[in-house]
């Protein structure tokens, strides 16, 4: 199976560069698994597609202003820090550039040495564990000195920084937004409880794995980076009945859908856990977690066309996003969503 297989043509105008005025108002396009069937609607018609007894899974991470624009003590180079995973101790790994200039021992400093960052181990691609310094609370200071890490395709500056986060955003942690969530409003989600469809809670803190690029030829040789991932009893419990009675577990996005299958895959079942992922889901994959899923339209050859290919197949996959191209969907991150049924 090859990287070039989950290639498309998509024109760059087409790449959204900011949110809808209204979170609910973009477009929706059904892809029917079975079938092949594709038809378009707009976000709020997603309410007639679950049925009272369904659960609908959402991933509450909150994203941090993880992006820092510092300088290399001592040389005064400017150095770009994107904090990708908490390994406690104040010990983060970041995605760094130009990553050249750090070496073990090197020291950045941000808002004039308000944080502090000592490069302690030197990874591949860009990676680097740094060592944080700083008084009071580490939150507070990235709200002041960070930017939200916007994708390297977004060149717009983002006017409300609440846009690139869910309604429902509460656990902070995240490098990256769970995109699918941001067409909700809680106008939306109270109507979804009001049909009767369960809400369920899980979170899986975005970091690289998801965003990474596949550099590899053989998708099966390509290495997911783990991501965190927390389940709790009522979220577990919940699941467990819905599939019990024969309803649909709807999960929203690719984060909820990876954190549902690994602990599915780990236990059978879906039970409170918290642990670390790596799940890299490609055609061959048998879902175990989930029904439908409403997602957002990804980019080519990433291991989100991947996944997405793996549950309602390549050949339906790439048909969709050929339609999506010619009826002009906006893609990405701020574009129009997509529900797989």
């Amino acid at each position: 199976m090859k990287t070039d297989d989950f290639d498309f043509y998509l024109p760059e105008e087409l790449i959204a560069q900011t949110p809808l005025e209204k979170r609910d108002s973009s477009r929706l396009l059904v892809l029917d698994k079975k079938t092949g069937e594709i038809s378009h609607k707009h976000f709020t018609d997603i309410i007639d597609y679950m049925e009272k007894g369904d659960t609908l899974v959402l991933n509450d991470t909150k994203v941090m202003p993880a992006r820092l624009y510092g300088v290399k003590e001592g040389t005064g180079a400017i150095i770009e820090v994107l904090l990708l995973k908490d390994e406690g101790n104040d010990t983060w790994e970041c995605l760094t550039k130009p990553a050249k200039r750090l070496h073990e021992g090197t020291v950045v400093s941000f808002g004039d040495g308000k944080l502090k960052a000592r490069c302690t181990e030197c990874l591949d691609e860009g990676i680097r564990k740094f060592k944080l310094e700083y008084k009071g609370i580490l939150y507070e200071i990235l709200d002041e000195l960070g930017e939200m890490p916007l994708p390297p395709y977004i060149h717009e500056k983002l006017k409300d920084k609440n846009r690139y986060q869910t309604v429902y955003a509460k656990n902070v942690g995240s490098a990256a937004a769970p995109t699918a969530g941001l067409h909700f409003t809680n106008d939306l989600l109270k109507k979804v409880q009001d049909k009767g469809v369960n809400i369920a809670y899980i979170t899986l803190h975005v970091g690289l794995g998801t965003f990474r690029p596949v550099n590899v030829d053989d998708v099966t040789k390509h290495k997911m980076h783990s991501e965190y991932y927390v389940m709790n009893k009522e979220t577990a419990d919940l699941l467990n009945n819905t599939r019990k009675n024969g309803h649909k577990i709807i999960s929203v996005g690719t984060t909820s859908t990876r954190t549902l299958e690994t602990i599915m895959s780990l236990y059978g079942k879906f039970k409170s856990c918290s642990g670390w992922t790596d799940i890299f889901i490609y055609p061959g994959y048998e879902f175990k977690g989930i029904d439908y899923l409403i997602t957002n339209f990804h980019l080519p050859k990433s291991t989100l066309v991947m996944l997405v290919s793996a549950l309602a197949g390549k050949n339906n996959i790439m048909k969709a996003y050929n339609e999506a191209v010619k009826e002009n969907y906006r893609f990405f991150s701020f574009g129009d969503s997509m529900l797989i049924k």
